[in-house]
């Protein structure tokens, strides 16, 4: 298990956000959160992320062993095997348990998990080259870095065109994009994906969705906040349903499509 969470409680002031909540994510999988607006969908993700604190519960995370960021199929900022520490978890060699609740938020990225905030936040004022540096700002492996930036170039064509561009000048889609492969540039184990297909045309969601089943194919697990239930259900290995701060339901992420629920609440059908 590369996250496991336990009874996880968050409160706003007086308000439960969160009551309870448990689920995991398994190395290389895509696990889903789906659910309607204020379900509590991207305060898990904040959460997890070191945004904000829980008032009760647990946060385990399987952190790689010495060489920092790793992922299947890659190499780490040592010239360690990217996703080395899968293995490790199932016969215990290497890599540490770490509890995420004790940790800031800046702490994480070197354990190896990313976030991609909704919102893109990416810096407008930056060129699309910084923004993607940014994201490698903990890396030292010169040579491997350039290898990401092709890796990310031959995802997003289009960032590669318009690589010295400010990114406050792009298309929300190619802001997506950006910010997919600021997330990516360390080279996570784990990536939190906090709704990608906001306020994106039909098109470019469709176009979003396949660079994700591309990232989870290279072995990076993914959990995915989404409100389009259909794309996230097609592309997730498990799905857990929100409704206001608890798991109503889950299952396999097939399971949950077919459930007449999950289609009458969220996939349109009667």
């Amino acid at each position: 298990m590369l996250l496991g969470i336990q009874d996880l409680h968050v409160h706003y002031g007086a308000i439960h956000a969160l009551k309870g909540i448990s689920f995991n994510v398994d190395g290389g999988e895509i696990v889903t959160l789906i659910g309607a607006n204020g379900a509590g969908k991207s305060t898990v993700l904040r959460t997890i992320s070191g945004l904000i604190r829980p008032t009760d519960g647990t946060m385990s995370y399987w952190a790689p062993g010495a060489g920092g960021t790793a992922s299947a199929g890659n190499t780490d900022r040592t010239g360690g095997a990217r996703g080395a520490h899968r293995a490790d978890a199932a016969d215990g060699a290497a890599g540490r348990q770490v509890n995420l609740c004790s940790l800031p938020a800046h702490k994480l990225v070197d354990l190896g998990i990313s976030q991609v905030p909704e919102g893109r936040r990416i810096f407008p004022n930056l060129t699309v080259i910084d923004n993607l540096e940014l994201g490698a700002y903990l890396r030292r492996d010169k040579a491997e870095i350039k290898k990401d930036f092709d890796t990310v170039f031959e995802l997003f064509p289009r960032l590669k065109e318009r690589r010295l561009q400010a990114a406050g000048t792009l298309s929300g889609g190619e802001q997506q994009m950006l910010a997919m492969g600021r997330g990516l540039m360390s080279r996570p184990n784990l990536l939190l994906l906090d709704e990608p297909s906001m306020g994106l045309a039909p098109l470019l969601v469709k176009e979003i969705f396949q660079v994700i089943r591309r990232i989870n194919q290279s072995g990076t697990a993914i959990l995915l906040v989404e409100q389009n239930a259909s794309m996230a259900l097609g592309v997730a290995r498990r799905a857990y349903v929100l409704e206001t701060g608890s798991i109503a339901l889950e299952g396999s992420a097939s399971e949950l499509a077919k459930d007449p629920r999950v289609q009458a609440a969220y996939l349109g059908s009667a």
